[in-house]
């Protein structure tokens, strides 16, 4: 068949196949929508609906029991200029991310590369290693505020027992903080059970060839496991400034922001002003200046991968 009979039968054929399948593309269509429906639905209401609900209650002066007056600015002005509590909040909550994300990264990477040999037993370490991760926050606040109860806590108890006098950790200015950070080590199982998949998808070619080279346990670490974990690394970086700057629960639980406010994180001073002193609007404002935080510092850490997170695609040049 020649190029004229070919295009002698094209324009026929496309009007035919196009009537053929658009009723099946449209019930194509109507049973994806269906069944992104619940996804949608519930984005629209829990997610977008209040996020702009937010928004204008962050213009506006509202105690739940009038309705709301728009007042411009004012709420960012007073966040921004003349409420000190705030930068105090935000102190805290840097002083608390500065210190529990890169604790919680190398303790997570540490534990991973631990279980990732094969030793007896792995299953069952593993097992506990994670168990702490799926405990409800509330379990563990009471539970780390009997370990730092420095009367009757588990902490002090083992310091003294090598002669070394704890303190009293979460009424003190100075370690309510640390106490915390080393609280927050908690959780660290979650993310070692990402690194420890990241790290079984590592060639052991890799590993075979540094060893024929004469590298060692370091330098294998060094130049074979970091770089191919640092994608794993900049993604636990993120989602740590994240649950960082949404610390509360345990804050709200353990010591309410004491003393004298030295652990009051910004989440807890957005929580009084929303639900004990009813300033709504104001409260919205400060829940925009945390997400604006979080959103600046996650870009900031984006734009710096390039210089130390290891793509193989882009090493091929894809």
């Amino acid at each position: 068949m020649n190029n004229s009979a070919i295009g002698q039968t094209l324009p026929s054929s496309k009007p035919r196949a196009h009537q053929q399948s658009s009723p099946m593309r449209r019930r194509e269509n109507l049973l994806g929508w269906l069944l992104a429906s619940p996804f949608l639905i519930g984005f629209t209401v829990f997610t977008a609906g209040p996020m702009l609900v937010s928004l204008f209650l962050s213009f506006a002066d509202w105690n739940l029991l009038s309705s709301p007056q728009f007042i411009g600015l004012a709420n960012y002005q007073e966040m921004l200029f003349a409420d000190k509590l705030v930068g105090h909040s935000l102190k805290v909550t840097l002083y608390f991310a500065l210190g529990s994300i890169p604790l919680h990264i190398i303790l997570g990477l540490a534990i991973a590369m631990m279980l990732n040999t094969s030793v007896k037993g792995l299953s069952f370490f593993r097992t506990i290693y994670y168990l702490p991760a799926i405990l409800s926050g509330v379990a563990v606040a009471m539970l780390w505020r009997w370990i730092f109860s420095p009367d009757f806590g588990l902490l002090n108890a083992g310091l003294a027992m090598v002669g070394i006098e704890g303190p009293n950790w979460l009424m003190s200015r100075q370690w309510v903080i640390p106490s915390f950070i080393l609280m927050s080590l908690w959780g660290v199982g979650g993310s070692m059970v990402i690194y420890l998949a990241s790290l079984q998808g590592i060639p052991t070619s890799l590993y075979e060839a540094a060893t024929i080279d004469g590298a060692g346990w370091w330098a294998q670490t060094r130049h074979i496991t970091l770089p191919m974990m640092s994608p794993v690394i900049l993604f636990q970086l993120i989602i740590g400034i994240i649950q960082a700057f949404r610390f509360f629960e345990a804050a709200y639980i353990m010591t309410d922001g004491g003393p004298a406010n030295a652990s009051l994180f910004f989440m807890l001073y957005l929580y009084r002003q929303a639900f004990q002193y009813f300033n709504m609007g104001y409260a919205s404002a400060l829940a925009w200046l945390l997400f604006f935080i979080v959103l600046i510092l996650s870009l900031l850490v984006l734009r710096s991968s390039p210089a130390w997170v290891y793509y193989e695609t882009e090493l091929k040049g894809r």
